[in-house]
C-alpha cells in the first residue's frame, strides 16, 4: 500500500535547468563573494537542487581584479602549495598572487575551490567557472543574465 502521495524529485544531467549569469566582483569581499559563488556554481539556490548532480549554473566573474580582502589579508593571509620534491612547499600572499599574470583568476578558483565539496564533482562544477579581471567577457552568445550577488544568502 503506498500512502505517499508525492514522490521525491531528483535532478539528473538531461532535467538540470542550467543558466548562464554574471557576477561583477566590484568592490565584493572575496571570501563571500567565494561562497556565493560556490553555492550558484553547485545549484543550492534552486528548488530542484540534487547532491551528486552538476544542477548548477554556469557562472562569469567580471572585475575580479576589484576584489576586497578584510585587515591585513593582502599580505598576512598564507597559501601553501607542493611542489612533490623535498623541502619543496611554497607559500604565497594574496598580494603576491595576484601581482602574477593570470593572478585575480587563480585567487578567485582557490577561493572557490576550497568551497566546494572534495570530490569528482567539484572539478566538474569548477569547470562552469569563467573569470575575467576587466569588464569584458566573451559568452555574449550564451546571452548571460546579469545578476546582484548581494541579493543572495
Amino acid at each position: 500500500m503506498d500512502t505517499l502521495s508525492y514522490k521525491t524529485i531528483s535532478a539528473n544531467k538531461a532535467t538540470a535547468k542550467k543558466e548562464w549569469v554574471v557576477v561583477d566582483a566590484t568592490d565584493q569581499v572575496l571570501g563571500r563573494l567565494g561562497s556565493k559563488v560556490a553555492k550558484l556554481l553547485r545549484g543550492k539556490y534552486k528548488p530542484n537542487f540534487t547532491p551528486h548532480v552538476d544542477c548548477g549554473d554556469n557562472v562569469i566573474i567580471i572585475n575580479a581584479d576589484k576584489v576586497k580582502l578584510t585587515g591585513n589579508k593582502w599580505t598576512d593571509r598564507v597559501y601553501l602549495r607542493y611542489t612533490g620534491y623535498p623541502g619543496g612547499q611554497r607559500a604565497m600572499s594574496p598580494a603576491e598572487l595576484m601581482a602574477r599574470p593570470n593572478g585575480a583568476d587563480r585567487l578567485l578558483r582557490k577561493v572557490v575551490k576550497g568551497m566546494l565539496p572534495k570530490n569528482r564533482l567539484a572539478s566538474q562544477l569548477l569547470r562552469n567557472l569563467y573569470v575575467y579581471e576587466g569588464n569584458e567577457h566573451k559568452h555574449e552568445a550564451q546571452q548571460p543574465k546579469m545578476i546582484d550577488i548581494n541579493l543572495y544568502k
